[in-house]
């Protein structure tokens, strides 16, 4: 039996690590303040209190696509994934000043917040690019599940820490962590090896000399122009439409980062222990769907709709019943799901995207992954505040059905492709 790719593969193990590092200190900036916020604010604001916070965690994906695109681009995956993580690492610390000089106020981390997004934003669809630099073809799907794992660690770890940091030490205590996290992932890029990008190839050319003779020049070889992505995606209908009916469903399936903390506030009381349990449970979920995705049988648009599906009827649960154990299973449920599909998803990108389209294609990836994100924090933080937790719930769940739906009818079409079939 082979070893596990991480224990082949240093340089691909420090970039995960790297990655784990980075987006544990993100999740758990969020899921630290937002605990922080909800006890810190008056029941009737609560919804609307965390809703922008949240937004404001979603937007730099959505704004910055042409920009994140240009930087994939133009320059090398380990400057720009270890500029990103140090500019983060430099945010949190002055954060961490200021919150040991003096108290935080309350407003304080909601800019911190956008300029952590606007790192990750470039960080994240960097990894993904840059798979191919650290791993043969072979590797790509096992790589893509160790990538897609990493969004169930940092869940399951920012959601257990952040609160639980707030709760014992205040928002000095999580800022910290957070700082030290950046910094450590911006030591592991500096010491992981990537693969050098390929040199243009020179092709030789005929040019007359002055005395008459043929002379032989070499010229280097045209370089891809960067398409934009409309041409990209007209080319890949059934990926286009995967990326919507995504889209759509992460409208409702991300709302959870508001949901659950007013859920666990209004119908189990102050402690985060409860809140701790249900964001644990989808982490742990997702960790095992991310590592067991490419065991699991069947073709990305055959498991598409099955996932989603799941997903919606995992959150309807707690809308129905408040019973801890059940709700937990049900979320184990969602995250594995949600796990399947990523691993399934991301390796069908990765195999059907042209290596040249590939910088812009995954930072729009990520900008509709998350362009809903948005809209969902505010609608649901201001529903909040009208709603009961469990209504929230069952509208959380049932808006899923519609976009397995819509991707169930993407697979008919003729211009899905054979990989995906």
């Amino acid at each position: 039996m082979s070893q596990p790719l991480v224990l082949r593969n240093p340089a691909f193990a420090r970039v995960w690590a790297a990655q784990i590092c980075s987006q544990i200190a993100g999740r758990m900036f969020q899921a630290g303040i937002v605990w922080w916020v909800v006890i810190e604010v008056s029941e009737a604001l609560r919804g609307r209190a965390t809703g922008p916070f949240m937004m404001l965690a979603s937007l730099p994906a959505v704004l910055l696509i042409p920009v994140v695109a240009r930087a994939l681009g133009r320059y090398a995956s380990r400057t720009v994934m270890r500029t990103a993580s140090l500019a983060a690492a430099a945010v949190t610390l002055v954060l961490l000043i200021w919150a040991l000089l003096a108290e935080l106020p309350l407003l304080v981390p909601y800019p911190a917040v956008l300029l952590l997004a606007v790192t990750q934003c470039f960080f994240d669809p960097c990894l993904t690019k840059s798979v191919p630099e650290l791993v043969d073809s072979d590797d790509i799907q096992h790589a893509t599940s160790f990538e897609m794992s990493t969004q169930s660690i940092a869940g399951l770890t920012g959601a257990v820490f952040g609160p639980y940091l707030i709760h014992l030490g205040g928002p000095a205590a999580l800022i910290g962590a957070c700082a030290g996290s950046y910094l450590l992932s911006a030591l592991l890029i500096h010491l992981a090896a990537f693969r050098p990008a390929p040199a243009p190839v020179a092709v030789p050319a005929a040019q007359p000399a002055t005395d008459g003779d043929l002379r032989t020049r070499t010229r280097p070889a045209a370089v891809p122009v960067q398409r934009k992505l409309r041409a990209v995606l007209a080319e890949l209908p059934f990926i286009r439409a995967v990326l919507v009916c995504f889209a759509a469903a992460n409208l409702f399936a991300t709302a959870g980062a508001v949901v659950y903390p007013l859920y666990v506030r209004g119908v189990f009381g102050d402690s985060p222990t409860t809140l701790v349990l249900f964001q644990s449970a989808i982490g742990i979920g997702m960790l095992v769907g991310s590592f067991s995705g490419p065991h699991v049988k069947g073709r990305p648009a055959t498991l598409g709709p099955a996932c989603l599906a799941g997903i919606g009827a995992g959150l309807i649960v707690p809308g129905l019943v408040t019973d801890r154990i059940v709700i937990v299973v049900a979320l184990l449920l969602v995250g594995w799901c949600a796990g399947v599909l990523g691993v399934k998803f991301v390796t069908l990108f990765q195999q059907t995207v042209p290596a040249a389209d590939k910088p812009v294609f995954f930072a729009a990836m990520q900008a509709l992954m998350t362009v809903t994100f948005p809209v969902a924090s505010i609608l649901f933080g201001f529903l909040g505040d009208v709603l009961e937790p469990r209504t929230l719930c069952l509208i959380q769940g049932i808006g899923l059905l519609p976009a397995a739906l819509a991707l169930l009818a993407a697979r008919r079409e003729p211009s899905v492709p054979r990989a995906a079939q």
